[in-house]
C-alpha cells in the first residue's frame, strides 16, 4: 500500500531534517504523497511557508513522490485561527493543518471547534478528547480528523476513532514525523489504525486523503 502522510515536519521548525532528505528518506518507504507541515504562528508564517511552496516544487520534479506545502498552526488563540489559517493560503499552503487539543500539552480549551469552524483548515491533528459537538461540526464542515502514530498524541486514537465512528466524521492517518524513525511503514500504519478499532483500513489510509486533495487541487 502506497503511504499517504499530510503532517511531517522539517528543520524549518521543529524537525530534524531538510526537506528534500525528509522526501527523500519517505520516498524509499513507498509514500506516494507527503505535505510537510511546519509549525507556524505569527512569527513564521510569511517564512515558512514560501520557502516550502518553492522546495516542495523542486523536489517533487525530481523524484517520484508528491511533496505539498503546508503548514500546522500551533498554539495560536482560538480567536485568531481563522484568520491566520487565510493567510497561509494565500501564501500557497495546499495543507492546512491545526494542532489539536492533545491530552500532554496545555493547547488552548476551544482550539478544536475554532479550527473545525474557521473554513480553511483541513485536518485537525492530534485533536484528544474531542467531543460529540466537534465531531459533528467536522463533519459537516469537511474537518478531517487525524489518527496519529507520534508518541503522546496518540494516546487518544481509540477515543477519536470511536467519536468519529458516531459522528461519521472523517479519519486519516498521519505520522507527526519529526525524525526519519518517526516515519511510517505500510506494515504499522495498518496496525495503528486496527488497534484504534478501525475496520475500514483502506478509508482512512487512502480514500479519505485522497478525497482531501482532489478537493484541494492538490
Amino acid at each position: 500500500m502506497k503511504l499517504i502522510d499530510l503532517h511531517l515536519h522539517s528543520l524549518l521548525s521543529d524537525g530534524e531534517l531538510l526537506p528534500s532528505e525528509l522526501a527523500r528518506r519517505a520516498e524509499e518507504l513507498g509514500h506516494e504523497v507527503i505535505a510537510i507541515t511546519d509549525h507556524a504562528d505569527w512569527s513564521n508564517l510569511e517564512e515558512i511557508v514560501p520557502r516550502l511552496v518553492k522546495a516542495c516544487e523542486e523536489i517533487t520534479k525530481s523524484m517520484s513522490i508528491r511533496v505539498l506545502p503546508g503548514v500546522e498552526l500551533t498554539h495560536v488563540p482560538p480567536p485568531r485561527i481563522a484568520e491566520l489559517a487565510r493567510k497561509a493560503r494565500v501564501l500557497g499552503a495546499k495543507i492546512i493543518v491545526v494542532h489539536g487539543e492533545t491530552l500532554i500539552e496545555p493547547v488552548k480549551k476551544g482550539t478544536n471547534l475554532a479550527a473545525i469552524e474557521s473554513g480553511e483548515v483541513d485536518i485537525l491533528s492530534h485533536p484528544g478528547l474531542i467531543t460529540p459537538e466537534e465531531t459533528d461540526r467536522a463533519r459537516e464542515n469537511g474537518v478531517y480528523l487525524e489518527l496519529t502514530s507520534r508518541a503522546g498524541h496518540c494516546y487518544a486514537n481509540g477515543w477519536i476513532a470511536r467519536r468519529a465512528r458516531e459522528g461519521r466524521a472523517k479519519l486519516l492517518l498521519n505520522s507527526d514525523a519529526h525524525a526519519p524513525e518517526d516515519l511510517l511503514t505500510p506494515e504499522l500504519a495498518v496496525g495503528i489504525v486496527r488497534g484504534a478499532g478501525v475496520e475500514e483500513v483502506e478509508e482512512v489510509l487512502r480514500l479519505n486523503p485522497l478525497e482531501l486533495l482532489r478537493a484541494r487541487g492538490a
